[in-house]
């Protein structure tokens, strides 16, 4: 019971923004963007800026890399064991490859390790971040009606705001070039801010997703893979990597987490069975409620 009340806040913020967008209609798109473009870059600037970097910068982008590449690997062997189409094989790829290592993976892991948990988890976001908006909108992309653009794919790197304020904090970092601890304290108004928006908003999308007919072997197969598959690999890769125990419990909770969000919105846009990505979403979510304390017990927290 008190692993639930780890995760406890975290859903409570979920519930509010669930029930404010049934009662109040919000325009999610536009409360999205201004997380987005505004407040995500700031608080990737100041992890990057404040965080020492260490060589296991270097471990946790090889860490996620092997992650991706292997679940990548598992999902594809699984939709041709079911037997799934070309749009339902991208859809499984979709739930079963990207975390929801945001709005879900770095508010628990401030609250089961602290802020240094926290700086590494927005490490990862980051890194997860980038692979959605390349090989997400690939694979989305690859389900459509349309021909996969990996050229518009690319081009979307150049576009994330996450990814720049990362690179800047990074440079200064680097360069050491002081930031007066004025300017910083309104970095931290707005670093502190963006998580609970962005918990809002998973709340909010949860809220809209609606249950049409659906592939449930493709659900329930993308859900294992999801739930119980990706913590597993993530071990498995981690036992090889001379990493301090508190970046690994991160990492590993941090690939515990249910489907992401925002591969909800890259199947509307590309129309890539977004009811089964909605409803996969939806359902990790929920089981994440007792996942997440099983997987904080074999952390040790």
């Amino acid at each position: 019971m008190d692993l639930f009340f780890v995760i406890l806040p975290v859903l409570l913020v979920f519930l509010t923004g669930f029930i404010g967008q049934r009662i109040l209609h919000f325009d999610i798109k536009n409360i999205s963007t201004l997380t987005l473009y505004v407040m995500s870059p700031v608080l990737a600037f100041r992890t990057f800026n404040t965080t020492p970097l260490t060589k296991d910068y270097m471990y946790i982008l090889l860490f996620a890399v092997l992650l991706c590449l292997l679940l990548f690997i598992v999902s594809y062997i699984v939709t041709r064991i079911i037997h799934t189409d070309r749009s339902e094989t991208s859809a499984v790829m979709l739930g079963a490859v990207f975390m929801n290592s945001g709005n879900y993976g770095a508010p628990v892991a401030l609250f089961a390790f602290g802020n240094e948990g926290f700086h590494i988890a927005v490490i990862i976001m980051v890194i997860h971040s980038l692979f959605m908006n390349t090989l997400g909108i690939f694979f989305a992309s690859i389900g459509s009606d349309e021909s996969p653009s990996l050229k518009a794919a690319l081009s979307n790197v150049y576009k994330m705001p996450v990814l720049w304020g990362a690179f800047v904090g990074l440079i200064l970092q680097l360069l050491h070039v002081p930031i007066h601890q004025s300017i910083m304290n309104g970095v931290d108004l707005i670093a502190d801010a963006s998580i609970p928006v962005v918990m809002l908003i998973l709340g909010m999308q949860l809220a809209v997703i609606s249950r049409k007919k659906v592939n449930y072997t493709a659900m329930s197969a993308t859900t294992l893979i999801r739930i119980v598959g990706s913590p597993l690999i993530a071990v498995a890769i981690l036992a090889f990597m001379p990493l301090p125990t508190l970046v690994k419990s991160v990492l590993i909770l941090q690939a515990a987490m249910p489907a992401a969000a925002n591969t909800t919105m890259l199947a509307l846009q590309f129309n890539t069975k977004p009811d089964l990505v909605s409803f996969t979403t939806l359902v990790t979510t929920i089981l994440s409620v007792i996942s997440i304390p099983i997987v904080l017990h074999f952390l040790g927290v």
